[in-house]
């Protein structure tokens, strides 16, 4: 994969691990009319969802700085 492939899916999911943080502070607005529970269950899901884009944003960039150092290594020549 190309590294340019990367940063385009590395933007994408910078862009949607700002929105999910920055709805955080909404969602208590949103949920403030369900059950205690309810309330639990879908701020733990938010937070489920901004740890998973985390992880996955960090997987890209591991990926993406992986083949950019195996890019610019020489290949060694054959036997």
């Amino acid at each position: 994969m190309a590294t340019f492939a990367y940063d385009v899916k590395i933007a994408r999911v910078q862009r949607t691990l700002r929105w999910l943080e920055e709805d955080a502070s909404l969602l208590s607005l949103r949920v403030r009319d369900l059950s205690p529970e309810r309330q639990k269950v879908a701020k733990t899901f938010a937070a489920s969802m901004i740890d998973q884009t985390r992880l996955e944003l960090d997987r890209l960039m591991q990926e993406r700085t992986q083949e950019s150092e195996e890019q610019d290594s020489p290949c060694e020549p054959a036997d």
